[in-house]
């Protein structure tokens, strides 16, 4: 892909046998006093904190808001570096960052507004925690080689679904252009319709010369905040109607499981089911319209 490309870079040798995974980023915390309860939250989930009035809301990924009367310095102190100062009552994580236009967009699809006199310095100050957060990536608790992901998801092998871990690549502004495969299944291979030696190894973008960067969002979204996310979207490159779980697994990675939607068929196993279904739709709708 050349040299203009992270995620691929050329990683020095380990002892396989005392690889470690680690997680995501090392768990820190924040406590506040929320519904008159103290609560512990994870720096790693929050999206943003922004005063409203004289609370301070916390939104979290999934779409949870916490409320507290905890001063924003307060907070500020301890989310640490990872966060960047859009105005002077609003702090955002640059992991949760997509772009920055007219509006601070967000990986998620909201969007907030900043101060437009200091764009400049908002967009060098993301841009740099961004570029710090990404090259951390490289090697850091990940496997080497191929014979490495086999044997850690050795249990997958048979499964009857497809299944695939994926390294993002990231562009010179470490924005993701692509994504490389790194673990597949043979489900994975009768799904996209190749062998898996053409698989692994290679980027999804050099195999498919149709690429639909539709699905690039929500795999960068996984990779770089730990979210788990469900999509539903046809795939012109196979020509296929997909659901899709994607989850983090490796800095710089995400795992995801496919459904081909012509195999599945829906059973109704219990009068509660419909209830179900309408209550996951009805979320579903409501996402959408917030969106609007």
């Amino acid at each position: 892909m050349g040299d203009r490309y992270w995620g691929q870079k050329h990683r020095p040798p380990v002892n396989r046998k005392k690889v470690e995974v680690l997680g995501m980023n090392e768990r820190r915390y924040i406590d506040i006093i929320f519904d008159r309860r103290r609560v512990k939250i994870d720096i790693r989930t929050i999206l943003y904190v922004i005063m409203v009035g004289r609370c301070v809301e916390i939104h979290v990924s999934g779409g949870e808001v916490y409320k507290t009367r905890t001063p924003l310095t307060t907070i500020e102190e301890e989310l640490g570096e990872s966060f960047v100062k859009v105005h002077r009552g609003c702090v955002v994580s640059a992991m949760a960052i997509h772009d920055i236009t007219d509006n601070i967009n967000l990986s998620n699809g909201e969007s907030l507004t900043y101060t437009v006199r200091k764009k400049k310095q908002i967009v060098e100050e993301f841009r740099e925690k961004q570029k710090n957060m990404i090259d951390s990536f490289d090697g850091k608790g990940n496997l080497i080689t191929e014979e490495d992901y086999r044997e850690y998801y050795r249990s997958f092998e048979h499964l009857p679904f497809a299944f695939t871990d994926i390294e993002m690549i990231f562009d010179e502004e470490r924005h993701a252009v692509d994504w490389i495969f790194r673990y597949g299944n043979p489900a994975l291979a009768k799904l996209e319709k190749l062998p898996l030696q053409k698989l692994i190894g290679n980027s999804f973008g050099s195999l498919f010369s149709n690429m639909d960067a539709r699905w690039l969002r929500s795999y960068e979204r996984s990779a770089l905040y730990g979210e788990t996310l469900e999509m539903i979207d046809y795939s012109p490159e196979i020509d296929a109607c997909l659901k899709v779980i994607c989850f983090p697994t490796f800095p710089g990675h995400c795992g995801c499981i496919l459904f081909d939607l012509s195999e599945i068929e829906f059973t109704e196993n219990s009068a509660d089911a419909k209830k179900v279904m309408k209550l996951y739709f009805d979320k579903l709708i409501e996402k959408e319209n917030t969106r609007l």
